[in-house]
């Protein structure tokens, strides 16, 4: 709906004036291919600007993927991940009755990429947290996925927990090279590998 389209605008532009975000890409975006972005995870405005920072066309074909305990709780909530964002919500409680990596691999399969958070959970000291298996399950069941690493630089200091505003400080988002599975490549050979892309789009540390 036209209404849910300006919102999403709104919000991205509320968000990229106050952080004053800027993107830099290390390959050429490509509205062509399907891809999971996977950011490191600072707050619940991550993927918001991953998404934002996207070029319109592929914007429109990707899709955050977010924890349902979270987004499901309050009406404002669920109408902008429902209806804004269009996420795919995953159950992260255990005994949970769907099985995330095949909701995930629906909406690949249907032509749409993703916004994945490897660590599961928002990070809120330096570095990262470990990688979860998600990722390698998700690459395994769809190994024609370019994965795209994407680091986020000071947003956990713009949107601290706890605040629903950021505060006024410079963003930076570095997509880097996309990367696939590799044949014979086992979990932890594969974890381990796209973390350390992931973490070497990190700024060097002064």
């Amino acid at each position: 709906m036209l209404i849910d389209r300006l919102f999403a605008s709104a919000i991205c532009t509320f968000a990229r004036v106050l952080t004053g975000v800027r993107a830099r890409w290390f390959a050429a975006p490509d509205p062509d291919k399907l891809r999971v972005y996977y950011p490191n995870h600072r707050s619940h405005g991550d993927f918001v600007l991953v998404w934002s920072m996207l070029p319109r066309a592929m914007r429109k074909r990707t899709r955050p993927v977010a924890g349902a305990d979270y987004w499901l709780k309050g009406a404002l909530r669920r109408y902008v991940i429902n209806r804004v964002f269009r996420g795919v919500l995953v159950d992260r409680q255990a005994g949970r009755s769907a099985d995330p990596i095949g909701v995930m691999g629906q909406v690949l399969a249907g032509g749409e990429s993703l916004i994945l958070f490897p660590e599961g959970t928002r990070n809120l000291d330096d570095g990262l947290l470990p990688f979860k298996s998600g990722l390698y399950h998700l690459a395994c069941a769809h190994p024609e996925v370019e994965l795209v690493p994407v680091w986020i630089e000071n947003l956990g200091r713009a949107m601290p927990k706890g605040h629903l505003v950021p505060l006024p400080l410079l963003c930076t988002l570095s997509f880097g090279e996309p990367l696939m599975l590799q044949a014979g490549e086992s979990k932890e050979q594969f974890l381990a590998r796209t973390r350390q892309a992931l973490l070497e789009l990190a700024p060097i540390a002064e």
